[in-house]
């Protein structure tokens, strides 16, 4: 019989039976859907996390020298303890990185842990939970912000210990809707802020806003909140190709000026986006080790059904299979048809699976701030995966039909 032949015959089966077939393949379905859209969900936020979050919290062709790691929440008790007795960056440290980092395009120091976030007021009006940090005049390059009103934070500021601030775009806009902002004052933490700017829109992310934010000079932050916060070099070089350069030469100023052995390990920590990032995805591989059990389940389900399914099919069909080996057909071409058929069936209900899983994931990402994004892996899984069933869970059934004796069959009714 040939290979076509075999096919043709297989799908006209399953569209005779279509109710049968749909609960058949329910399990492979939902396995797979599930599989195709938690895949989606997790890699999209992979690539939204390293193509926006990462680069908005520590900027472009920019790296970060901390007090504790980006990594912090997968240490246990006794390491992060460790690490919390590291010493906060000192301004003096700031000054011989930036010395040594003569090429960088802006070098600056910031503040703004553990400070809890503050309120913001004008008048009647208040905006809650806003992330107040002190800054240097170059922190304002590094992070690319971009003043869309008024002017920036500058060095003058920061060296007279001025009371003024730079508003995030959704504080302002809340604050102020349609008067002018500038010149304004505000209170932060009961101090009295002059607005000199605000911060152009850099949006949401997963539902957090960048916007929420004030910037002030790092004396006054100081001044306030006193000088043990957890302070951050952040450096944003000339060109990505010197990132790495960089990271060597500001590990090395830190080292002489901590006066650290050789062998000594660092009691600070040198990271790019890219340690982000691997901390995001160190999270998600959590949930990626849950997948395959859980897909395991519903595939094994599944496959056990199409082979029941299957055997009833062979005692259903059983005068028919006498038959075809009376005329002819070999035990092969059995075995063949009703492989072939589980096959189908199981492919069937793999590419419904991927269309469900993706159908859904777009749902996902529309009606939600989490995006999705669909890999050609995963497709490639699901199908491959419903063959596989179908093969497993087919040969059985198959090869019974194919044993019959064509007498005994032919008496069936």
């Amino acid at each position: 019989m040939h290979p076509l032949d075999v096919i043709r015959t297989a799908l006209a089966e399953i569209r005779a039976n279509k109710l049968r077939s749909f609960f058949t393949l329910l399990g492979i379905i939902v396995s797979v859907a599930f599989l195709v859209a938690v895949v989606a969900v997790i890699q999209g936020m992979n690539a939204y996390v390293k193509e926006n979050v990462a680069n908005s919290l520590i900027g472009t062709n920019a790296f970060q020298v901390r007090r504790m790691p980006i990594q912090i929440g997968l240490f246990d008790d006794e390491a992060y303890r460790r690490l919390a007795r590291r010493p906060v960056i000192t301004r003096a440290e700031f000054e011989a990185v930036r010395a040594d980092l003569h090429d960088a395009a802006a070098v600056a120091l910031s503040s703004g842990f553990p400070t809890p976030l503050s309120n913001v007021q004008w008048r009647a009006r208040e905006v809650g939970d806003v992330t107040i940090r002190g800054i240097t005049a170059p922190y304002q390059e590094v992070q690319d912000y971009r003043v869309e009103r008024g002017r920036p934070l500058t060095d003058l500021d920061e060296a007279q210990r001025r009371a003024v601030v730079v508003l995030g775009h959704e504080v302002a806009d809340k604050l102020f809707e349609a008067t002018d902002p500038i010149g304004e004052e505000v209170r932060l933490s009961g101090e009295r802020f002059e607005v000199i700017g605000v911060i152009a829109s850099k949006g949401r992310v997963l539902g957090q806003s960048f916007d929420a934010i004030a910037l002030v000079p790092l004396s006054r932050y100081e001044m306030i909140y006193g000088h043990r916060s957890t302070t951050s070099i952040s450096v944003k070089m000339s060109d990505a190709a010197d990132v790495a350069s960089g990271m060597s030469r500001a590990e090395e100023a830190m080292r002489l000026v901590r006066q650290l052995r050789p062998g000594q390990e660092n009691d600070f920590s040198v990271e790019t986006a890219e340690a982000l990032v691997a901390f995001w995805k160190s999270l998600t591989a959590v949930l990626f080790s849950v997948i395959p059990a859980v897909v395991a389940i519903g595939v094994v389900v599944g496959g056990i059904v199409i082979m029941n399914i299957m055997l009833m099919a062979v005692t259903e069909r059983t005068r028919e299979i006498g038959i075809r080996k009376a005329v002819g057909a070999r035990a092969r071409d059995i075995e063949r048809q009703f492989l072939a058929e589980a096959i189908s069936l199981s492919m069937a209900g793999g590419i419904v699976g991927v269309l469900s899983g993706w159908a859904f994931a777009t749902l996902v990402s529309v009606v939600s701030p989490l995006p999705a994004r669909i890999t050609w892996w995963s497709v490639a899984l699901a199908v491959s995966l419903g063959a596989g069933v179908g093969v497993l869970f087919g040969v059985y059934p198959a090869r019974r039909a194919a044993r019959l004796d064509p007498i005994t069959a032919l008496r069936a009714e």
